[in-house]
């Protein structure tokens, strides 16, 4: 595995917004999706708390601010492409905010 900075990430391929899915470092659960853009994964690296950017309220956010279900982050990953993210995380509560752990508790009906 090789080791890349923030300045190896193309955030300019996607018009400043990369999308980052979140996993659960014990279970490998898959726990949500969202958009980071620069200033989110750098206070991500800086708090080490996950943070994003919501694109229904325009802004940054960090996982828990109401909730208080915050995220710690063990390790962030980049794809081959530089342009999609994965957050391993220490999840102790629900990420969803429906209460659900994870935000993909429903099946789609084939």
């Amino acid at each position: 595995m090789a080791f890349k900075t923030l300045n190896d990430i193309d955030f300019a391929k996607r018009n400043g917004l990369l999308p980052v899915i979140v996993q659960d470092k014990a279970s490998k659960n898959i726990l949500m999706l969202a958009y980071v853009n620069k200033t989110a994964v750098e206070n991500t690296i800086r708090t080490g708390n996950a943070w994003f950017w919501s694109t229904s309220h325009n802004k940054l956010w960090m996982k828990g601010e109401e909730s208080g279900n915050i995220q710690p982050v063990d390790d962030i990953l980049v794809d081959c492409d530089f342009d999609a993210l994965i957050y391993v995380v220490k999840s102790e509560k629900p990420a969803c905010h429906t209460g659900n752990n994870s935000c993909f508790h429903n099946i789609l009906k084939k």
